[in-house]
């Protein structure tokens, strides 16, 4: 499969991991006992970001000497703790997760819309952590798909085919009711869950109402594993709508809803079909949070926020508007197609995210605040529930990993995960992690604002700006 590789990031070592699983972790077995192994960090390296470096990346964790809980942990035992006794078990946004992880959502692209989207659910299922199914996928693919059989027992209004199915490799993959009972199919007991994301555009098709009235999804909802996100925006555009290469048919249909432009060239026979963001203010955002409580009660709410210079206020006020969770895309994060000056110049970095968040202060006991951005290891994920995130979501990692192993890559990728995560936890003298704190990762200079010392922790830098 191709297309899944992007600039900087990793995909070799997730491939190696999809297929190597926990042991891919460590350096080469072969070199064990002959190989000196280490890696110096230059503590008096200054900006990351000026370097063209990542922040989260240039940060360290920074184990105690002296660890009281891990005290606290060896009475409890009767015995010194090890790494195997980190409990991982999260609750994100409502739903019980047997780690602090989350499937992002994949949308229509032609890479998700194939089988790989539906392996992948079907894998983070079995894991028991919670998936997000992305927008604008009824309207490319429609509701039912074609795995799924018509029957008088579902609302089949929306079917396999779309007005839009005749662009460029759209339209022949799952629709959104075969990846959820896809999902259900290898959900285990009490874990996990699924959340429909919708868009301005999906409003239209008023793909909630479908899931939520649908008798086929009833035993997701019954069990309290159903969650719908209201999508402002994504890290790979922020402040943009949708964006979709049409052939002509597909454009000449598409036109009466959308704004659709030949900036290719009218020889080429593609055209650039634009959808709307949405408009959102504090009070749009809260009353639109409240009409899906009242519509929807039994379903989870979720909102997903693009990397903005006010993120932590749009947090703020998702929260105190009642949803259970809020799902911050880095500019690293989103699969979305954009013009390269969005991807390469617009939005804050997911460290810049998580720090602004940390400086607003504490937010409601059960608020969940979900990140993603390039995560595809453990120490990464540490990084990140550290300076404040609940959880992490896999995105493009994922894709790579079910490629790689369409039946267990994404299981040994998670168990990689895994194991780092409960290493690096245990090695900050902790065992859960939502104990995880400031306190436990270094920044480099530049979020201290330029100390005398190179470097400065997390919880310091916030309460030095909130002051």
């Amino acid at each position: 499969m191709t297309g899944l590789s992007a600039p900087g990031f990793p995909e070799r070592a997730v491939r190696a991991r999809a297929r190597g699983g926990a042991g891919a972790v460590f350096p080469p077995l072969e070199d064990y006992g002959t190989t000196v192994f280490g890696q110096a960090w230059a503590a008096g390296a200054v900006d990351a970001a000026a370097n063209g470096g990542d922040l989260i990346d240039e940060s360290r964790l920074v184990p105690p000497v002296f660890m009281p809980q891990r005290l606290e942990k060896l009475i409890d035992l009767g015995r010194e703790p090890l790494h195997g006794d980190v409990d991982l078990r999260t609750r994100i946004g409502g739903f019980d997760s047997a780690l602090p992880l989350c499937l992002s959502a994949f949308g229509s692209t032609t890479i998700a819309s194939t089988d790989l989207g539906l392996a992948a659910g079907r894998q983070a299922a079995r894991l028991g952590i919670p998936m997000v199914i992305g927008e604008n996928i009824v309207p490319m693919n429609g509701y039912r798909g074609v795995g799924v059989p018509a029957g008088g027992d579902g609302p089949d209004e929306a079917e396999s085919a779309s007005p839009l199915s005749g662009g460029f490799g759209r339209g022949a993959g799952n629709g959104l009711l075969e990846r959820i009972l896809g999902y259900a199919e290898c959900a285990r007991d009490g874990l996990g869950g699924v959340i429909v994301q919708q868009s301005a555009d999906d409003a239209d098709a008023e793909v909630w109402n479908l899931v939520y009235s649908d008798p086929r999804v009833q035993p997701l909802l019954e069990s309290g594993r159903l969650g719908f996100e209201l999508k402002v925006g994504q890290g790979a555009k922020p402040g943009l709508g949708g964006m979709t290469v049409l052939g002509p048919a597909a454009a000449a249909g598409a036109s009466a809803q959308y704004s659709v432009e030949p900036v290719f060239g009218e020889s080429g026979g593609r055209f650039l079909r634009c959808g709307s963001p949405g408009t959102f203010t504090a009070e749009i955002l809260s009353r639109q949070i409240q009409l899906m409580r009242n519509n929807f009660p039994r379903a989870r709410v979720w909102v997903k926020l693009h990397p903005g210079r006010d993120v932590a206020f749009a947090a703020a006020t998702a929260w105190r508007a009642g949803a259970d969770a809020v799902a911050v895309d880095g500019a690293e994060g989103g699969s979305g197609w954009a013009p390269t000056a969005f991807l390469d110049q617009v939005g804050l970095p997911l460290a810049d995210c998580l720090l602004d968040l940390r400086a607003a202060g504490p937010r409601p006991p059960a608020a969940t605040l979900l990140v993603s951005g390039r995560v595809w290891e453990g120490g990464r994920v540490a990084k990140c529930l550290a300076l404040g995130a609940t959880a992490a979501s896999l995105g493009r990692a994922a894709l790579i990993a079910v490629d790689e192993d369409p039946e267990h890559g994404l299981i040994r990728l998670a168990a990689a995960l895994e194991l780092e995560l409960r290493l690096l936890i245990s090695a900050l003298g902790k065992y859960r992690a939502a104990d995880l704190d400031g306190q436990d990762v270094r920044l480099p200079r530049r979020a201290g604002g330029g100390p005398a010392d190179p470097a400065v922790d997390a919880d310091a830098w916030a309460a030095g700006l909130a002051a």
